[in-house]
């Protein structure tokens, strides 16, 4: 497991790919904010928070450059811990929700970019060796090792660049969903799980009486 750790993807792979993920999520309107959003918001969104999982790596771009706070998350994660699970986002949402100002100085459609760059991360490593504890803080790991790792990372970067012609080239406003075919028992289940987490989530950010 550490060897595999010795060959990361690289910094340039993450913008690239984080680049064709989040057109590609704007095209496919993945959310409404995002399919009505203005593309002035939406890619530096996506590419803001690409490198951010990478906080909990010292020698890592954003790590050299906030070295206290890399080296703290370092200390009680470790690299390709907490900060490169689903349970990382979920937390990043509620505070996003919790704590912004009536009026937030970040639109919904940069927020939900946001969230797609800091997923396309997670999703790259997944193709690495090492993968990613995605069910975090359970230790398994979840991997799809296509990269196998040159000299000069070629097969990297062929990878991202044909992510990114495929986002590219992928008609606009064709929504995900049209190539989904559920039944009606499946689509009334996933109904009933999104309202109870939306009730859950309602119940835990509501403010405790006394």
């Amino acid at each position: 497991m550490i060897k595999m750790l010795r060959f990361p993807m690289t910094s340039e792979g993450h913008i690239i790919f984080a680049f064709g993920i989040t057109i590609l999520a704007k095209k496919m309107a993945l959310t409404p904010d995002l399919a009505y959003g203005d593309w002035w918001h939406i890619i530096p969104g996506g590419l803001i928070t690409c490198l951010l999982p990478d906080i909990d790596h010292p020698k890592s771009i954003l790590g050299q450059k906030l070295t206290w706070l890399s080296a703290l998350v370092y200390h009680i994660f470790g690299h390709r811990g907490f900060t490169h699970s689903l349970l990382a986002i979920i937390t990043g949402i509620l505070l996003f929700n919790h704590c912004q100002p009536p009026e937030s100085i970040i639109p919904f459609d940069a927020f939900h970019a946001m969230i797609i760059g800091y997923f396309s991360h997670i999703v790259a490593d997944m193709l690495t060796p090492a993968g990613v504890p995605l069910l975090w803080p359970c230790r398994c790991r979840f991997r799809l090792p296509i990269l196998i790792f040159t000299k000069n990372n070629k097969i990297e970067r062929l990878v991202c660049i044909a992510a990114l012609i495929f986002a590219l080239q992928y008609p606009t406003t064709e929504p995900i969903a049209r190539y989904l075919t559920m039944t009606e028992y499946v689509q009334a289940l996933l109904q009933r799980m999104y309202v109870s987490l939306c009730c859950y989530l309602f119940e835990y950010n509501r403010p405790q009486n006394g």
